[in-house]
């Protein structure tokens, strides 16, 4: 086959704007691919010796951190939480009267009394407001 019959049936195939022997140029990833090292290097700084600096090492210890940080947030509420019911409970032992010896009773009888105090509310009053929380405790 011919040059000229080769270049007739390629361009019967294509459109007649588009060159039959037109290569196309390569595609580097560079834009893409320096975008997404600066993203990952951006998060990293700060880290401690290669891990800011190479992007393999800043890689894993980005995704750990993130994921870290995301558990963590939720560690957070749990534990804070934890802390005012502490509180409450202390404060209950020791300034309780006869009914109300215990948080889980005094949480009880709150709800049974329709007092719509949050744990968060009830833990400040015991330690910025303990004459208030005792009215209250008495009031329950």
């Amino acid at each position: 086959m011919e040059l000229a019959e080769r270049a007739l049936l390629c361009s019967a195939k294509l459109p007649s704007n588009i060159n039959p022997f037109f290569n196309m140029t390569r595609v580097t990833r560079g834009f893409v691919a320096r975008k997404r090292r600066k993203r990952v290097l951006k998060l990293a700084k700060g880290f401690r010796g290669s891990n800011s600096v190479l992007f393999r090492t800043a890689q894993q210890r980005t995704m750990r951190a993130l994921s870290l940080a995301y558990r963590d947030r939720r560690l957070f509420k749990r534990n804070i939480r934890n802390l005012w019911i502490r509180r409450i409970n202390s404060f209950i032992r020791e300034n309780g009267s006869s009914n109300i010896s215990s948080y889980s009773s005094f949480i009880h009888n709150l709800k049974k009394s329709q007092i719509l105090l949050n744990r968060k509310v009830l833990a400040q009053l015991a330690i910025f407001d303990p004459t208030s929380m005792k009215k209250l405790v008495e009031m329950v």
